[in-house]
């Protein structure tokens, strides 16, 4: 057969299977856009988020916190008894996180933090166990929740604007939102990844990403936030849903923290929240009773 005459009937052939027969088609999920969203340049992005920072100086929320140990390391996942307490954040490092047991209302744990080194308290059946530390962990505990440090929370609950000293790059993704009583198809959302880096210290050539934060271009307000070790690995991501206002700002009700190198995580219900009002010094106070044994965290 002549090469000529060979192509026609190869591209019939071709055409045949890819039409006939030989294919296979499945149903997928159907989506659609919302029906109105906006669009933003990474210079007015920078502004909100540096803005929407600035704009809470304190916070004092009444909260349920639901914890969840475990994933494909350990082949397990626990979850434990919600505890009910507080949070109390004062910019620029103040923290204060008290939880209480289920039904005896007494103190299960008290952590306080100044920004570099933080006093927990917690209860066990021998009473009180106090312990002390840096807020930056230098030697990693096997057990994930003993890696908990105060700037989980505050970084978690204060998504910080942009720093002077870095850099931000901006990118176009969607998700798809599961189905709700509203709509019958999918919500295909189109959201900003606002990427924020930093130079390397000792080779300024070299950007390390240190945090990206997800925005939902219906509402233009944070849905996520995902922030990196120096080995550019995602150490904490925090989501954030059910937006409610709190005076004239927009706060989440529900707020979820990830730490997929320790394995847990922190479900966070806001039942009460206040912002801005004045917290004194004697909020973020824990004195340790004289004679007791201090363990300290590196």
């Amino acid at each position: 057969m002549k090469r000529s005459q060979a192509f026609p009937l190869l591209f019939v052939l071709l055409s045949t299977g890819l039409t006939g027969c030989y294919r296979t088609t499945r149903i997928v999920q159907k989506t659609q856009a919302p029906e109105v969203y906006r669009s933003a340049g990474v210079e007015q992005l920078q502004k909100e988020v540096s803005d929407r920072d600035a704009a809470i100086k304190s916070l004092k929320a009444s909260v349920q916190i639901t914890a969840t140990t475990g994933g494909g390391k350990e082949g397990k996942v626990v979850q434990y008894t919600s505890f009910k307490g507080y949070i109390f954040v004062r910019k620029p490092h103040d923290l204060r996180v008290i939880m209480t047991l289920p039904l005896l209302g007494s103190e299960a744990l008290d952590m306080v933090s100044n920004g570099d080194t933080f006093t927990l308290k917690n209860a066990s059946t021998h009473g009180y166990i106090w312990r002390q530390g840096s807020n930056t962990v230098t030697k990693r505990s096997k057990n994930g929740l003993e890696n908990l440090r105060p700037p989980v929370f505050f970084d978690s609950f204060m998504i910080p604007g942009v720093g002077a000293d870095e850099l931000v790059t901006l990118t176009e993704s969607t998700r798809v939102l599961e189905l709700d009583k509203k709509h019958h198809e999918a919500i295909e959302e189109p959201d900003y990844e606002l990427t924020i880096m930093k130079k390397k210290d000792g080779n300024p050539a070299i950007l390390q990403r240190t945090r990206t934060i997800h925005i939902n271009r219906v509402t233009m307000l944070p849905f996520q936030q995902d922030i990196y070790n120096n080995d550019g690995q995602v150490e904490t991501q925090a989501t954030y849903d059910h937006y409610q206002p709190y005076g004239d700002q927009q706060f989440p009700a529900l707020i979820t923290i990830k730490r997929p190198l320790d394995e847990y995580s922190l479900k966070v219900e806001i039942t009460q929240l206040t912002l801005n009002e004045k917290l004194d010094d004697d909020q973020f106070e824990l004195p340790i009773p004289p004679g007791v044994t201090v363990q300290k965290l590196d």
